[in-house]
C-alpha cells in the first residue's frame, strides 16, 4: 500500500523575509503547483514576470495587488480570489499583506495554442 501524504498549507509557514517563499508541492506531466508565502513583499521597481506556460492562482490568505500589463488599473485580491495568468502576459506583484502572511495556490501549465 502507498503511503499518502497530506500537506497542509497553513502549517510551517516560513517566517517573513525579505523574498516571498515558493515551495514546490506537486510536479507530473507539465503541471507544477506551488504555494507561495508574501508578507509584506512586492515586486522590484521596474520588474515584470513573463512566462512561457499560464498560472492560475487562488489567494487563500491575506492580500496582493497584482498589476497585469493589459488591465488599466491594478487588481486588488482577497480570500478567496483566484484568476488565469496567461503566458507571456507581463505583471507584476505591488503588494502584499504586511500584517499576516499571504497565502498563494498556484498552478503552473503549458499554455495552449492561441
Amino acid at each position: 500500500m502507498q503511503k499518502i501524504n497530506i500537506v497542509n498549507l497553513f502549517k510551517n509557514l516560513p517566517e517573513a523575509g525579505k523574498t516571498e517563499q515558493f515551495e514546490n508541492l506537486l510536479s507530473v506531466s507539465g503541471c507544477r503547483i506551488e504555494r507561495i508565502v508574501s508578507q509584506g513583499q512586492a515586486s522590484p521597481p521596474g520588474f515584470w514576470y513573463r512566462q512561457d506556460w499560464d498560472e492560475w492562482v487562488l489567494l487563500l490568505s491575506g492580500s496582493a495587488v497584482l498589476t497585469l500589463e493589459d488591465q488599466p488599473e491594478p487588481t486588488p485580491l482577497q480570500v478567496g480570489d483566484c484568476l488565469l495568468i496567461p503566458s507571456h502576459l507581463r505583471h507584476r506583484v505591488e503588494s502584499t499583506d504586511s500584517q499576516q502572511p499571504t497565502v498563494w495556490l498556484a498552478v503552473h501549465f503549458p499554455a495552449p495554442s492561441r
